[in-house]
């Protein structure tokens, strides 16, 4: 049964104690917090001194008094408490002076834990101490900042790195008077203004300036009073979300607020997850209006992935995940503080296939005919739903809830496992796909007793999204209060920035590529949690899980995920030791469960993680008589390469759905263009003559039409304006490439839409622009009207503003026809380049499965040559060794120069069409079968030749359970045939060797035999040798018949009677049994 545990009871204790022999110590106390045996603990502290400790008193950590009744907390809290009951500490440690009074510090700690906040006075700032990977990230940021005035630095680091305090610390160091931090999520304005208050407040002269509404009720200070106070050394922390900066008037939006923050020159702008907003056109907008020396991005998904092309390395500070657990293993018990990382959950990561979960047919033997693909390899097309909602697998995904909730392997399965997994996330590609589910998830029997909360909204990305995903935080929350079990269906909302402790689990049900993205959902489940239960026990979150149905997927990720945070790995790079190295690592902290061979779940190592990927694809190639597309790699490269590799390939049978066919028509593709990467790419010349053809003219007419449209003098709103402009240019341009490229509704629509936001871009920029500039004329005005004196002249400053306001808005309207104008003129081009493009990506794509049916006709060949010639050193890359030149021309229909040519390149071409990896795995996989199904006198289902195509039709291996017929039906009509060592049986065109295989095992086991052969070496040296006879067809025959009777068999045993001759010929002309007796007389 599969071990899943989530939770550990914990005891939490604060303890105080006194060292008596150490004269240094006297009249100190040191005070500290643990989860363990106070005695140990304290052991470990002083054993290596060798120190006497006189234990004064442990106390639970736990409040006993409302409004935080039985609720934990740690022994920082309480040293808080202590300085501001002015108890001295002595600077970074937990050491305080009590001055002969201990029994003070016991009374302190009944009042702390009973909520008694007399005399109790905030505001005097807190010692701290950086961390190790603090202290790095602070300094790394400066040094670069001392070199890049007007750089900019990242922070990766995974949430509960401590960010806001190492902000607050390097805004110190750099001597930053101006500080803006601007964040995307009002609701962590708390543990800013939380930290401000700890250490900042009583040590510095910053003064935290917020009005944001999430700080209503804390003592924040407002613009306004903050310059009331503003003396030579008062320096500001501002506080503002990005909400709020969007909505000021000198900033794009409608608010005449926020002036001062476009007028000040500010030393550091930190933008908190800024990037996580919707919409990020207005977001790029305000940041390009506000002045400043440096810019901080923080980032709680520490990947060098999502900051590529941003960043460069030396503008970058990571701490990963493996980075925090290691420091969590690391951490020396004999150090004074409580090890900070002990509540981080550890990741444990089980990966399920999703096709051994459905049904065992789909497991079971060789499927040479058949779709090439295999749904269940496709979370994405295995969660697939038709027009009316319903999953177009339904059955099969009942299964797999079915499975998921039976089979003891599985995390659902057994009462036990389902209380440690009380609340999970599930993560889905579509939102249909999750109503699918939740409707199905409500009916099992099971799942009933979950809440299923559905947090997938329309997913539409505008301004309103921030709402949904409030609306569906809000959603799990009130579940989890009320209900003992829920389970969350999500697309990607909850995946970014939001914290459920109580989830231990997260299921993957989506094809996510990234690692990013992938480990971005997994650390959903890591957030620390603590909980008591109803008699007053404290527990911890001690593991999360997260669960997968892809692995070949998945540890591919895995592997990226351990590799991508360092340089010399990231994208591949670096060698196979080094990236085994960082799986191993990472491994240690991330164990993944998989299953072996035998389907057992078991924790697997650095080699496994980039092996299973391979040997999952090979028993796929295996399975399908190495007929798969997984085989084959760099197809694209063939558009560039020069006729020679065409040729090649039209030599070549095709291969369809598991049918040879010959090819129809030559490969030609003279019209695929593609560039380095293999895009699709059009020829300048086209687009510039399609323009012509299609457009002629009307292109300026156009570009006429748009200025009248927006010189027009009637009341419009923006959108009236985008709407107007989009049908009048759509109408022409959409309608032209409709009729010159006969494009379907979809595709129209797609151009449409592109227009349409093309128009409503430039319009909201425009009106940005009209309205910060509008801003400052009002604010300009304001100013003269308060020191104007009478009504005359105030009447003169108004008149001013309203000519001064029409004519900032002509300047505006001239210049967004002249912008208009210009992107509506390149707008044919543009999307006739497009339309062109996609037409050769198809052409390219129906080009790509054309090559692959081709190269799918030699595959197939593959496996009758391991049978011929392999052995377990056979290699794509020694393959054309293995095989005699006019054997392999005979069954391929290519020359092994040839075949070298597609796997090596040469001239013009770069070769590589084969997946190395996966093609020698494959062979493995295919000789591990040969062994598994080699001994023909055990009764076995399947043999070898289920896995091995027919090469030709006169090749057609007779399936055993015919064959089997055959011989029945020979001893029926012959009774006692097998029981005579004097028979003797011939066949006359061999092609697999199983007739003889039969006939040698009935001959064996009769009873006949072995009366005149007791001894069985014996026996069956006598059968091979005097009994069976055969005639091979050709050489490929002879080595795949001969190896598969002999394979297990000694070596003395002769193979005289087996001979390599067409015996076609000889039957035709009637000479059969003149050949017969020439042979064997």
């Amino acid at each position: 049964m599969v071990e899943i545990k989530t939770s550990k009871e914990i005891h939490p204790k604060i303890y105080a104690y006194t060292t008596p022999t150490v004269t240094s110590n006297e009249g100190w106390i040191k005070i500290g917090y643990t989860e363990r045996d106070v005695t140990q603990r304290i052991k470990e502290q002083t054993h290596t001194a060798h120190i006497d400790t006189d234990v004064l008193w442990t106390g639970d950590a736990a409040y006993t008094e409302e409004p935080d009744k039985g609720k934990t907390f740690k022994d920082h809290d309480f040293h808080h408490f202590l300085s501001f009951h002015d108890v001295e500490r002595r600077p970074k440690t937990e050491w305080f002076y009590f001055n002969g009074t201990p029994e003070k510090s016991k009374n302190l700690f009944d009042k702390f834990v009973q909520h008694d906040l007399s005399g109790y006075q905030p505001g005097q700032g807190q010692d701290y101490t950086l961390r190790q990977e603090q202290e790095e990230a602070v300094s790394k940021t400066l040094a670069y900042f001392k070199n890049h005035l007007g750089g900019k630095f990242l922070w990766n680091a995974k949430p509960r790195f401590g960010k806001t305090l190492s902000t607050y610390d390097l805004a110190r160091r750099m001597d930053a008077v101006n500080v803006l931090i601007v964040t995307n999520r009002p609701a962590i304005a708390n543990s800013w203004y939380d930290d401000f208050e700890k250490f900042i407040a009583g040590q510095t002269t910053y003064k935290f300036v917020s009005e944001t509404d999430s700080l209503k009720n804390r003592p924040t200070l407002s613009r306004k009073e903050f310059v009331g106070i503003l003396d030579d050394d008062v320096r500001q922390l501002a506080f503002i979300s990005l909400q709020d900066l969007k909505g000021s008037a000198y900033l794009g939006g409608e608010h005449n607020k926020l002036k001062w923050v476009t007028d000040l020159h500010w030393d550091l702008l930190v933008i908190d997850e800024a990037h996580e907003g919707v919409d990020t056109f207005k977001t790029d907008q305000a940041f390009n209006k506000i002045r400043r020396n440096f810019t901080l991005h923080l980032s709680g998904t520490p990947f060098k992935a999502l900051a590529k092309g941003e960043f460069t390395e030396e503008q970058i500070y990571n701490w990963s995940y493996a980075d925090e657990q290691a420091a969590k293993t690391t951490w020396s018990p004999e150090q004074e503080e409580e090890n900070p990382y002990e509540s981080l959950p550890q990741l444990n990561l089980f990966t399920y296939q999703m096709s051994q979960m459905i049904g065992e047919e789909l497991e079971k033997g060789a499927q040479l005919d058949g779709e090439n693909i295999d749904y269940a390899f496709d979370l994405s097309e295995f969660f697939a739903t038709d027009d009316k909602g319903k999953f177009i697998h339904e059955q099969d995904v009942r299964n797999w809830l079915d499975t998921l909730s039976s089979n003891e392997k599985y995390p659902f399965s057994t009462k036990e496992l389902r209380n440690e997994l009380k609340h999970t996330f599930w993560l889905l590609e579509r939102v249909a796909s999750a109503k699918a589910l939740k409707a199905l998830l409500e009916e099992h029997p099971i799942y009933e007793n979950y809440e299923i909360v559905l947090a997938a909204g329309d997913g539409r990305m505008s301004e309103e999204d921030d709402k949904v995903k409030l609306k569906s935080l809000d959603l799990v929350r009130k579940a989890i209060a009320e209900n003992d079990k829920t389970i969350t269906l999500s697309v990607g909302q909850l995946t970014t920035g939001v914290t459920i402790p109580e989830w231990t689990g997260v299921l993957m049900l989506s094809n996510l590529k990234s690692p990013a993205l992938y480990m971005q959902a997994a650390f959903r489940a890591q957030n620390p949690y603590s909980w008591s239960d109803s008699k007053g026990n404290h527990f911890r979150k001690e593991r999360a899980y997260v669960f997968d149905f892809a692995p070949e997927r998945t540890l591919i990720l895995f592997d990226e995920f351990a590799n991508n945070l360092s340089l010399a790995t990231a994208g591949g790079g670096g060698t196979s030791a080094t990236r085994e190295e960082n799986i191993r690592e990472l491994l240690n902290f991330f164990p993944v469960i998989a299953e072996d061979r035998a389907g057992k779940m078991v924790e697997i190592d650095a080699k496994a993680v980039l092996t299973i990927p391979r040997q999952i694809k090979a028993r796929e190639v295996l399975k399908r008589g190495f007929m798969s597309n997984l085989l084959f790699d760099n197809i694209s490269g063939i558009f560039q390469a020069s006729q020679t590799v065409l040729d090649i390939l039209n030599e070549l049978p095709v291969e369809k759905e598991g049918k040879l066919q010959t090819p129809s028509d030559l490969l030609d593709f003279s019209d695929v263009k593609v560039d380095d990467e293999g895009n699709a790419v059009v020829d300048h010349e086209i687009v510039v003559n399609q323009q012509t053809r299609l457009f002629g003219e009307k292109v300026y007419g156009l570009g006429q039409s748009v200025v009248e449209l927006v010189t027009k003098d009637e009341e419009r709103t923006q959108k009236q304006l985008v709407n107007d402009l989009s049908k009048t240019v759509s109408s022409v341009i959409v309608e032209e490439l409709k009729a010159g490229y006969d494009l379907k509704t979809r595709e129209t629509d797609q151009i449409k839409k592109q227009i349409a936001v093309t128009f409503e871009n430039e319009v909201r920029k425009n009106e940005i622009e009209r309205k910060i500039t509008e801003a400052h004329i009002k604010e300009e005005v304001q100013q003269q009207l308060k020191e104007a004196n009478d009504k005359e002249q105030k009447d003169k400053i108004q008149e001013v503003l309203e000519k001064r306001i029409e004519e900032n808005n002509l300047i505006h309207k001239e210049k967004l026809e002249q912008t208009l104008k210009k992107e509506v003129e390149k707008m044919p081009e543009k999307f006739i380049e497009q339309v062109e493009v996609k037409r050769v990506e198809q052409l390219k794509q129906t080009a790509q499965d054309e090559i692959r049916d081709h190269l799918r006709g030699f595959a197939r060949t593959i496996p009758s040559f391991i049978m011929a010639y392999g052995d377990q050193s056979l290699t794509l890359d020694n393959f054309d060794t293995f095989v005699p030149e006019h054997v392999f021309f005979e069954v391929t229909g290519i020359t092994i120069d040839q075949f070298r040519y597609l796997r090596d390149g040469g001239q013009d071409f770069a070769g590589h069409l084969f997946d190395r990896a996966t093609f020698d795995e494959a062979i493995q996989e295919f000789l591990r079968k040969k062994e598994e199904l080699a001994d023909y006198f055990k009764d076995q289902k399947e043999d070898i030749f289920d896995y091995i195509p027919p090469q030709k039709t006169n090749q057609i291996f007779t399936p055993k359970r015919v064959v089997k017929r055959m011989v029945d039906d020979l001893e029926k009509e012959n009774p006692g045939i097998f029981d005579d060592p004097s028979k003797t049986f011939i066949d006359l065109y061999m092609k697999s060797g199983l007739y003889i295989a039969e006939l040698v095992k009935r001959l064996y086991n009769s009873e006949g035999l072995k009366d005149v052969f007791p001894n069985s070496e014996e026996r069956l040296k006598h059968i091979l040798e005097n009994q069976v006879y055969g005639f091979a067809p050709s050489e490929i025959i002879y080595n795949i018949s001969t190896n598969f009777i002999f394979r297990n068999l000694s070596q003395d045993i002769s193979r005289k009677n087996f001979v390599l001759e067409d015996t076609i010929p000889a039957a035709k002309e009637g000479r059969i049994q003149e050949l017969v007796d020439n042979h064997f007389g």
